[in-house]
């Protein structure tokens, strides 16, 4: 199963919230440290993987204000 960008992007969040969560309730310091790398390198993968994403649209600046159309003109 292919892992998508968004995918990613939900589980690095979750590891660095992770991080956020063991350094408050301390935790040894190896745990924290250990997340902390593996959120570091989550997230280099993540912003790799969002970039190089085959994601297109059919959108253009006009489209931008969809909900007010009186703004995008």
């Amino acid at each position: 199963m292919k892992v998508s960008a968004m995918q990613w992007l939900a589980l690095t969040t979750m590891v660095l919230i992770t991080v956020t969560i063991f350094a408050t309730m301390n935790f040894s310091f190896g745990w924290v440290f250990l997340f902390t790398v593996l959120g570091q390198f989550m997230l280099v993968v993540t912003v790799y993987r969002v970039l190089r994403d085959n994601y297109t649209t059919t959108k253009e600046f006009e489209d931008f204000y969809e909900d007010r159309p009186d703004l995008g003109k």
